[in-house]
């Protein structure tokens, strides 16, 4: 199956999720999104207590393998079984969830272009960049919200392995895209991708 992956990369709280939730919101079904948080392995031996503990940023903590196995049979024309990982107890669920090829695939994360086997299955490659203050108060935000933390833990993570892994992993990753937005919500770029990714689909019914 002739398709385009999009990689959407950029540190937690950048606005990474919040482009590709606007393409998948302006797209649908017409494309395929997988998302590399999915990926966080299993850890059903250990105590929630100690999971909670875990480096969940460094590039170790994904099942990224299993990711490269997927675009790659999603660009062969086939389904695949994408798993379901919950946020509140730091575990993957017993479900998954199918996702069907298309013509285009976008892959988001914040490591999303830090290997470079998964990196080199992309065709067009994007950064989304933010203040470093705005993505920690975006993150605080959300861990509370959506995933019931307390405010403690989630300083004492951002400190101990949110940070440090940024600046190790993900922010080496800024010169390796095609495409570096200043927010998720830049209507300008969205547009651009947007419009390409109309193009790419019109090809594809040869249109």
């Amino acid at each position: 199956m002739n398709c385009t992956v999009i990689g959407v990369a950029g540190g937690t709280g950048s606005g990474k999720s919040t482009f590709t939730n606007r393409l998948k919101h302006r797209f649908g079904d017409q494309i395929s999104v997988i998302y590399h948080d999915s990926y966080y392995r299993a850890h059903d031996d250990i105590p929630l207590e100690d999971r909670a503990k875990l480096n969940y940023d460094h590039p170790d903590s994904l099942e990224t393998d299993l990711l490269i196995e997927h675009i790659k049979a999603l660009k062969e024309g086939r389904a695949v079984e994408v798993p379901v990982y919950d946020f509140t107890v730091h575990n993957r669920k017993p479900e998954t969830e199918t996702v069907y090829p298309s013509p285009v695939i976008v892959v988001e994360g914040i490591l999303a272009l830090q290997d470079q086997r998964l990196r080199s299955l992309m065709d067009i490659k994007v950064f989304v960049d933010a203040d470093a203050d705005e993505r920690i108060l975006r993150r605080v935000l959300r861990d509370v919200e959506e995933r019931g933390r307390d405010i403690h833990g989630i300083i004492s993570q951002y400190l101990t392995t949110v940070k440090p892994m940024h600046y190790t992993y993900v922010e080496p990753t800024r010169h390796l895209a095609d495409i570096v937005l200043n927010s998720g919500k830049n209507d300008v770029a969205f547009d651009l991708v947007s419009a390409k990714i109309d193009e790419l689909l019109k090809s594809s019914t040869g249109e």
